[in-house]
């Protein structure tokens, strides 16, 4: 690296101590861009980079509620906006006891990309609480989403910031989350996404990042003159993101042999396909939160505290979270002929792993590209809101799609202009950058 980045890097490590999430995203993506700040001095100059790893602002508060016994509990929300050159800040709400501020600034500024890459006009943001939804009654994630809004309400709105869903946040406690938000600013406006479809939702949306990672990867296997059709696929996760993926791998024809929760995975070999995928959304809205009920269900090996990676397979989707593969990982799936890795979670592979597979020359995408779906589809939300007019699912998904379709030949062509034919990282990363830094160069300095 750089004497530039590396002394950047050193600035973020020593003013951001305890958040090694955040420094490995910021340094995953400065090293992209060495290439970009030696052909545009004027970006290091207006020291672009340094300003858009500090968060414009960043809103940290106390979260008190009252469970079902009448006893009193304190969390702590956040809301990180982090950049708004293109846009209101959008990026989702995370409800889980991992939640930190660490974990938030890297969702964030990945997100900052992610949005940029969709070409819709949105900045980069994320928030959250060390809440644990799971195991807790309707009215206690009620009384918890309600304080959570009465303080976070007066930093958000339709052209400020507008949250959506993420881990431990659904459309359950969307619902709580909007009722308090009208209640308090006495306006029915389109300032989350991921709503119920009858008060302003868009269809397609609780599937969309499972979908796009799956477009994505499509237009990956293509520059291969393949397709899905007869691939095995292996999903980690289980959620959303993994449901979605299911669903469409098993559309175009491939068979996905693999879901994973905090529990372990399961080896499906006939494939999870018709009401298996059904099944999970059971499990999901269980609040269980293992996977090990898919198998004794259905009869299948289940691998407790293991991950799906070592499975022989053509295709890995990683859609379950951050750091979930690793460098051991990454040459085993190498090592069994995985010829593409395409992330739908959020930086699901750490540096050594991201490392093995960019030197293997597998066709492999970041997340900030290939998960991009989910955002995409809630900015195609924003816009429904903004006419006030629905659409119907199947345009949705066509928008959906062409985006992806739009988000992968921009990375293709980013990278075959800065000398890295077919590096992904390298163009989604150059790609996203450009555009933020030509707004905030544009804007002065703010």
């Amino acid at each position: 690296m750089s004497e530039y980045v590396n002394t950047l890097l050193a600035h973020v490590k020593a003013k951001n101590p305890s958040e090694p999430e955040f420094h490995q995203a910021v340094e995953e993506v400065a090293q992209s861009l060495e290439l970009v700040l030696e052909r545009h001095p004027e970006y290091r100059s207006a020291r672009i980079l340094e300003r858009m790893v500090e968060p414009e602002r960043v809103v940290m508060f106390r979260v008190p509620w009252m469970d079902d016994q009448g006893e009193i509990h304190i969390n702590r929300g956040y809301r990180i906006q982090m950049n708004s050159a293109i846009g209101p800040y959008k990026g989702g709400l995370r409800f889980h006891p991992s939640v930190t501020l660490g974990i938030l600034k890297f969702l964030a500024f990945e997100q900052v990309f992610k949005n940029s890459l969709t070409s819709l006009p949105m900045g980069g943001g994320k928030g959250g609480s060390d809440f644990d939804p799971k195991g807790k009654s309707d009215n206690e994630v009620m009384r918890f989403c309600q304080s959570f809004m009465t303080e976070l309400f007066r930093h958000i709105g339709p052209d400020t910031d507008v949250p959506a869903g993420d881990i431990g946040v659904g459309a359950r406690e969307i619902g709580y989350l909007f009722g308090q938000y009208k209640r308090l600013t006495r306006e029915f406006s389109g300032v989350l996404t991921g709503k119920g479809l009858n008060w302003g939702g868009s269809l397609v949306r609780p599937e969309a990042t499972g979908y796009g990672v799956v477009y994505f990867a499509e237009e990956m296997l293509k520059t291969k003159g393949t397709t899905f059709q007869g691939k095995t696929v292996a999903v980690s996760g289980f959620g959303n993101v993994a449901w979605g993926a299911v669903d469409k791998v098993t559309e175009l024809g491939g068979k996905v042999v693999t879901i994973s929760g905090p529990d372990g995975f399961v080896h499906d070999k006939d494939g999870i396909q018709g009401e298996k995928i059904r099944y999970m959304l059971e499990m999901r809205a269980s609040t269980r939160d293992r996977v090990q009920d898919y198998a004794e269900k259905f009869n299948v090996p289940f691998y407790a505290g293991k991950r799906p990676w070592s499975v022989k397979v053509d295709v890995a989707l990683p859609c379950a979270t951050q750091n979930e593969l690793n460098g051991d990982n990454a040459r085993e799936l190498v090592q069994n002929g995985c010829m593409c890795v395409c992330e739908g979670a959020n930086m699901p592979t750490n540096l050594e792993g991201v490392k093995v597979f960019l030197d293997s020359h597998i066709l492999y995408s970041p997340g900030k590209a290939s998960n991009a779906g989910g955002v995409a589809t809630s900015g195609l939300e924003m816009t429904q809101n903004s006419m006030r007019l629905p659409w119907p699912r199947e345009e949705v998904d066509q928008r959906l799609h062409q985006i992806m379709k739009s988000i992968h030949k921009v990375c293709l062509e980013t990278a075959e202009k800065y000398g890295h034919p077919g590096n992904y990282v390298i163009g989604a990363n150059i790609a996203g950058f450009l555009k933020v830094a030509d707004a905030m160069m544009d804007q002065g300095l703010v």
